[in-house]
């Protein structure tokens, strides 16, 4: 058996271990790079690239088979990218195989030993699929099955109402099937319920049927396809069956236990800094039972560079990261819901709002739908919701203010080019101030006494 010593070895080539990969090689340490499966991670092969590609297609009227051609196009564009080639372009040893520790400092990957200074596991998570009676019985879909299928559902079937759920109802609705979501609670329940709303009734505006509290107890396989039974006694029917009820850390067969790396039985067990209980041993991404969004693995790509590259102390964090459903209208968050501010700050906090009705772009081109809401305490931000045309992009500055500590004054202050419609965030910043300037009889009397000594 070959052996390799290295500076740092990572498991995993998906975001966070591409991101620490190759930072680590161009600033010149020995990096061995592993990956079992894909170059690209989830992300790039079955989740983020295929699933925005798909949503695209709908939107812009694509037949199935074009649509599935732009899938793979996308993918076959960004790939170069993130392709093994590139990475041993930079310097990596690239080894394509199962990594599993067998002691505290070396991993075994196929007919290779590899010994490192440091090691970083980043080997992200798999579908999660439910112990549904029945399931085994009956073709399904995943994430990670859906953007290799031949032919059009007539009928899709969707267990859950979380955003993979409802983008894949949205962009298959789009192409021309029936869409039925089945969620066993609420869908989009995790984000802000009012702007929950406005995405929901504008799905069900499409023709997406959405039907709540209907936990899945039973799947039978039917002539036409598959049937699901719920608790509520009542039975959907479709030709496909997509199962979107969440992800599952892949943890297994890593030989965690040899190298004394702790999990709670669902992900491995990790500390501010990213490091597990091997010090030696660092973990990033959704392995770690976190936010389970691509761009958090990469964050933490960069702070993980910190201490393993540079012997940098390096904490992550979790206040400023934003998230993002792609639907239309898209939903987007960062920071604290107003729920979580109320129930850590109760009525201390300001609630700040502006709609897109407001929004002199949005009436221009007929895109009103929607609304910023912003918690505020103490003239600083801690979390804003966004549901309306391009949330995802508007975000990014309340990103930059959590993550910068900025104050509203620094929103507000902000000069937009007119007509955008970012000028939603500083109209509602300015929110805050407004009572404050226009409805204080102080602020009056003494601007009045100004205008008096004015000649």
């Amino acid at each position: 058996m070959k052996t390799i010593k290295t500076d740092i070895c990572v498991i995993g080539a998906g975001s966070g271990g591409l991101s620490v990969a190759s930072g680590a090689v161009q600033m010149g340490a020995k990096v061995v790079l592993v990956e079992k499966g894909e170059m690209g991670g989830d992300c790039l092969n079955y989740g983020c690239v295929p699933s925005k590609a798909l949503l695209h297609a709908g939107a812009v009227g694509m037949t199935w088979d074009d649509a599935h051609a732009h899938v793979k196009s996308a993918i076959a564009t960004i790939a170069p990218h993130d392709s093994q080639e590139r990475f041993e372009s930079l310097g990596c040893i690239v080894l394509r195989d199962h990594a599993r520790f067998t002691g505290p400092r070396e991993i075994v990957a196929g007919e290779t030993r590899v010994r490192a200074g440091r090691f970083v596991i980043a080997t992200g998570s798999r579908p999660f699929v439910p112990p549904v009676p029945g399931l085994e019985d009956v073709p399904y879909l995943t994430n990670e099955t859906i953007f290799d299928l031949n032919e059009q559902p007539g009928h899709l079937l969707i267990i859950g109402g979380g955003p993979i759920g409802m983008e894949m109802a949205l962009a298959h609705r789009r192409l021309g099937s029936a869409v039925t979501v089945l969620e066993g609670e609420k869908a989009l329940g995790k984000d802000d319920p009012d702007a929950a709303e406005v995405v929901l009734e504008a799905m069900k505006a499409e023709g997406i049927e959405i039907v709540e509290q209907a936990k899945v107890v039973r799947l039978n396989k039917t002539a036409e396809g598959v049937e699901a039974a719920t608790e509520t006694g009542e039975n959907q029917t479709g030709t496909h069956l997509l199962v979107a009820v969440g992800r599952k850390a892949n943890i297994d067969d890593l030989g965690l236990e040899a190298a004394g790396v702790e999990t709670d039985g669902r992900a491995i067990t990790v500390n501010a800094r990213l490091r597990t209980t091997n010090r030696r041993i660092y973990a990033l991404g959704d392995v770690t039972g976190g936010a389970q969004f691509t761009h958090v693995a990469g964050y933490q790509g960069g702070v993980v560079i910190r201490p393993t590259v540079l012997r940098l102390p390096a904490r992550a964090r979790t206040d400023h990261i934003p998230w993002c459903s792609y639907t239309d209208p898209e939903l987007a968050q960062v920071g604290m819901t107003e729920a979580g501010a109320r129930a850590e700050h109760g009525d201390r906090i300001d609630v700040l709002r502006a709609d897109f009705a407001g929004n002199d772009r949005a009436v221009a081109t007929g895109q009103t739908t929607g609304f910023i809401k912003v918690i505020a305490l103490r003239g600083r931000p801690l979390g804003v919701t966004i549901v309306g045309k391009g949330a995802g992009e508007l975000i990014a500055p309340w990103s930059l203010a959590l993550s910068k500590g900025l104050k509203l004054a620094d929103i507000s202050g902000m000069v937009l080019p007119y007509p955008t419609l970012s000028e939603i965030s500083k109209r509602a910043a300015g929110n805050y101030f407004a009572p404050k300037l226009f409805e204080s009889d102080n602020v009056k009397r003494v601007v009045r006494a100004i205008q008096r000594l004015i000649p």
